[in-house]
């Protein structure tokens, strides 16, 4: 089984690249989406947010309002919630890896670099766009503010700087090209399969 990690800075079109990819039969571990199911009612998260925080706990689930409420009045909260967070997530990685099936598994990763989690993958695809297209897929969002939007970008390491570091740079400016460019890296793995 062959793991590619799937990273990009916020907008710049990783879920419709990883939906893509899924089309070409390959297997999806979606990291926000795990997130998700860890702070939702009865997710594994919320016990020990209960004990740590039990302030963020609402009917049940942890409210992510509430923690960057947290985060805001305590700088060191953050580096509690992720030491909560951060071997769950990593269980359900491996409980997804354990039930693959495709000879292709998609690890999508919104902070894959800045996490070190590219050298858990066989290799790196990342999505690029330009800055206004980018920013302007994030205002249609209706989400977020400019500043919020801002500070987001400026946690993440330069999409330039991502692609330089990746396998595989898949440009998202339109979904034909992306299409193209994804069947191509797909492709390229299968035969890198084959002759391995």
């Amino acid at each position: 089984m062959f793991m590619l990690g799937l990273t990009g800075s916020i907008g710049m079109g990783k879920s419709t690249t990883a939906r893509l990819f899924a089309e070409e039969g390959c297997e999806i571990w979606d990291a926000d989406a795990a997130v998700h199911r860890l702070y939702s009612a009865g997710g594994a998260a919320v016990p020990a947010f209960e004990q740590t925080f039990p302030s963020a706990v609402i009917d049940g689930a942890v409210s992510r309002p509430k923690l960057k409420e947290i985060i805001g009045a305590d700088p060191t909260a953050l580096k509690k919630i992720e030491q909560i967070v951060h071997p769950l997530v990593g269980a359900d990685r491996a409980a997804f890896l354990a039930g693959a099936t495709s000879d292709i598994v998609v690890l999508d990763i919104p902070l894959l670099f800045e996490t070190g989690g590219n050298a858990r993958v066989d290799a790196v695809a990342c999505v690029i766009v330009d800055d206004e297209t980018q920013k302007q897929r994030v205002m249609e969002r209706g989400t977020m503010t400019q500043a919020q939007f801002e500070a987001i970008r400026a946690k993440q390491l330069p999409a330039a700087e991502k692609c330089a570091r990746a396998d595989y740079v898949i440009e998202t400016d339109t979904i034909e090209h992306a299409a193209e460019q994804v069947r191509s890296v797909v492709k390229d793995i299968r035969e890198r399969l084959i002759h391995a």
